[in-house]
């Protein structure tokens, strides 16, 4: 597998979810939905302040810090990639990290830039593409467009269930998007097949003393 086609998943995977994002911003009101199968998909407009899957860390501070921090991780991850290239690592391995990088560059970019470009969701209004008054934050100020929710069960616990028993369930909850999806199929790929992927890096053991000692017991 050579190093283009590592950027040719990325340029894919970023295509369909900046094109996805730019849609929901510039389409749907912020808490607005469309069931497209009904009882477990449909499409939830939300916007994430922090990390994948609603998460948050750390108020104005910990944006920043998680920004930079995806900024870093995504110079560094394409080096990174390019290094297992050269080295021929597996190719299931090569397409995992492609996944994850794509994912982190998808929601950098919403991280770095969306603050700028777009205006802010509020109430019953759709966001516009570069209004004329601005957008609604700074550089790095950015929040995440999340849209994909799932909801495969809804319902309230049998009683015997322990802790949450009686209590309303929502299994799966989080909404989340492309990117997120991108790196969480790349990351759960690599911890089942691991063996695998790297099977032909692994170095052999080195020898020690006593392996390699002949004994001369028997020896007259």
């Amino acid at each position: 597998m050579k190093y283009r086609h590592i950027l040719i998943i990325v340029l894919l995977i970023l295509v369909v979810d900046q094109s996805l994002k730019f849609w929901i911003k510039t389409n749907m009101f912020m808490q607005q939905e469309f069931i497209i199968f009904p009882n477990w998909f449909r499409i939830h407009f939300i916007e994430n302040e922090g990390m994948a899957y609603g998460l948050k860390f750390g108020g104005d501070f910990g944006k920043i810090f998680l920004t930079l921090f995806r900024l870093v991780a995504v110079v560094f991850g394409f080096y990174y990639l390019n290094k297992l290239v050269k080295e021929k690592y597996h190719k299931g391995l090569l397409i995992c990290g492609a996944l994850i990088l794509a994912g982190a560059a998808g929601n950098l970019i919403d991280s770095m830039f969306y603050g700028l470009i777009f205006n802010d969701s509020v109430g019953y209004e759709v966001a516009k593409f570069m209004p004329a008054g601005g957008g609604y934050g700074s550089f790095l100020h950015g929040r995440v467009v999340d849209m994909l929710y799932f909801p495969l069960y809804e319902g309230y616990l049998p009683s015997w269930v322990p802790f949450k028993g009686g209590d309303y369930f929502v299994f799966f909850r989080p909404v989340f998007n492309v990117a997120d999806a991108a790196i969480s199929v790349g990351v759960v790929t690599i911890l089942l097949f691991q063996k695998k992927f790297f099977a032909a890096h692994q170095h052999p053991k080195q020898p020690t003393e006593s392996n390699n000692t002949v004994t001369n017991d028997h020896i007259a």
